[in-house]
């Protein structure tokens, strides 16, 4: 059952849910921090709807800077205005940004210490038709090994606006991840949102559970689905959402490891150096559990519809269950 404690939105199972893409929280809590925070400004490269970033731009023209499609002087720009006391959102395509402009990102933000959040739209396949090109699947990856760097991957509109607000007042630089598409709002104003903490979104209504899931940014939503048809089967799981990929909570992780004995990673990026591999890692030296990861498995994006990929790409319902299958059989 949905955890009761966390307050998420009671519709989330039904054909009322309401559908929002992710980015439109972010580009409400870009303004609303920026009413909070004389400070905040806002740069993009040539997306500015796309990116949700004209609201701020229409609310605070003066504090707005359109730097055209040149990602790597976006960073580098936002890098001297942090220098200067601002609080800099640079807003492009995950592949662009920082798919496009890493090592000045690396460089001349958090080499540097500045405070920038990074903001990466359209990342995963889920973009769908735009195709291989324009699908952020190395996002993560990229963003988690640079010191000094916070990554976040909010599940829904609602904890993209917490999450920009959050990054907002925080003093490290960030990667704010976004997705393109309408996605099913899973949260309300009331659930937790805190950057290094996770939250347990699904829990067995009676006794352990017998294997943990933990899902990041939008295949949260599969991930809770799942887990709704697994206890249709007596199958008793524990879904967490880890919106903080870096810093992210061992002690919630660790926990979770050690009730289930059994742990699925579920994320829209590759298996490689993503989620899983966080996961992984941390447990591999604490506390190893066999585990299954759900994810694009070493292949480039392709034109498609959104959920026609999630198919392609073994990232649905019915993929999340068969590796819990997998670790339950062993």
């Amino acid at each position: 059952m949905l955890n009761p404690k966390l307050k998420l939105n009671p519709k989330f199972f039904s054909s009322e849910v309401e559908q929002v893409p992710i980015r439109k929280g972010f580009g409400k809590g870009l303004v609303l921090a920026g009413e909070e925070n004389e400070k905040v400004v806002a740069l993009c490269a040539d997306l500015t709807e796309s990116t949700q970033m004209h609201l701020f731009k229409e609310k605070f023209p003066e504090r707005f800077v359109e730097v055209g499609v040149a990602e790597q002087n976006l960073v580098t720009v936002a890098s001297g205005m942090s220098a200067m006391g601002k609080i800099p959102f640079c807003s492009s395509y995950a592949m662009f940004s920082p798919g496009r402009n890493w090592e000045q990102i690396r460089t001349t933000i958090a080499y540097n210490d500045r405070k920038v959040v990074v903001v990466g739209s359209h990342a995963g396949i889920s973009v769908g038709p735009d195709g291989g090109t324009h699908q952020a699947l190395e996002d993560i990856a990229l963003m988690r090994v640079i010191p000094n760097l916070d990554v976040i991957s909010p599940c829904d509109s609602i904890e993209a606006q917490k999450a920009t607000l959050a990054l907002a007042k925080s003093k490290r630089p960030a990667y704010l991840r976004l997705a393109r598409e309408k996605t099913p709002v899973i949260t309300t104003e009331e659930t937790p949102f805190e950057i290094g903490k996770a939250e347990v979104y699904w829990i067995p209504e009676v006794g352990l559970a017998q294997v943990g899931i933990i899902a990041t940014g939008g295949l949260l939503y599969k991930a809770l689905l799942s887990a709704k048809e697994l206890e249709k089967k007596g199958i008793k799981v524990k879904v967490m959402n880890m919106s903080s990929v870096k810093p992210f909570d061992k002690e919630a992780v660790l926990a979770l490891a050690k009730e289930t004995k059994k742990i699925v990673t579920v994320e829209e990026h590759q298996t490689a150096g993503g989620l899983g591999s966080v996961v992984a890692e941390f447990l591999a030296e604490n506390y190893p559990v066999p585990m299954r990861f759900v994810g694009v498995k070493d292949r480039f994006g392709q034109s498609g519809t959104p959920e026609e990929l999630i198919k392609e790409y073994n990232l649905d319902v019915k993929d999340i269950i068969a590796k819990v299958g997998e670790l339950l059989s062993n």
